[in-house]
């Protein structure tokens, strides 16, 4: 996969899939309490988003769902690849995060992991479910567009 740059670093990985099956209304920023051979194996490209999820327990959030491939090298020093993990934020972000998801039926979903500077950083979408015929209505307006500008593209080299 091509590294992107992200505003504050190199994008690891994005859940395209979250695009997809959810709306996103906000997006948070979040730190990720993690071991060193785990750091290496996500440098070394290791890591998967897809159906994973935020939870929250005893006052602290957790990404549950997010797979990081053992180091290599690792040997006894490996995680386990599905541990949850925990989340850094501020105590007042949490609770209101908390609040909204209990009250209004949000999910908290990751949807890309960076770097900034040479701590991991994760990107958390506040979302509501998509229903089928939104994802139709996404797909149709996606493919519309593309055939819009195929168009306008085979037109501009005619002339």
């Amino acid at each position: 996969m091509a590294e992107k740059k992200k505003e504050n670093g190199k994008l690891i990985v994005q859940n395209r899939k979250a695009w997809h099956d959810y709306f996103i209304d906000e997006k948070y920023e979040a730190g990720i309490a993690l071991h060193g051979t785990e750091v290496k194996s996500i440098r070394a490209g290791g890591v998967n988003l897809k159906d994973s999820y935020c939870s929250f327990r005893n006052g602290e959030i957790f990404a549950t769902g997010v797979h990081i491939s053992p180091y290599e090298q690792g040997n006894i020093f490996n995680r386990e690849p599905l541990r949850e993990k925990k989340l850094l934020m501020h105590r007042r972000e949490i609770m209101k995060l908390q609040g909204l998801v209990q009250q209004k039926g949000y999910t908290l979903i990751p949807l890309s992991m960076y770097f900034s500077g040479s701590h991991v950083k994760m990107e958390i979408g506040l979302c509501r479910g998509k229903k089928l015929y939104d994802k139709r209505e996404s797909d149709a307006k996606r493919e519309a567009d593309r055939s819009m500008d195929r168009h306008l593209k085979d037109s501009t080299y005619r002339e």
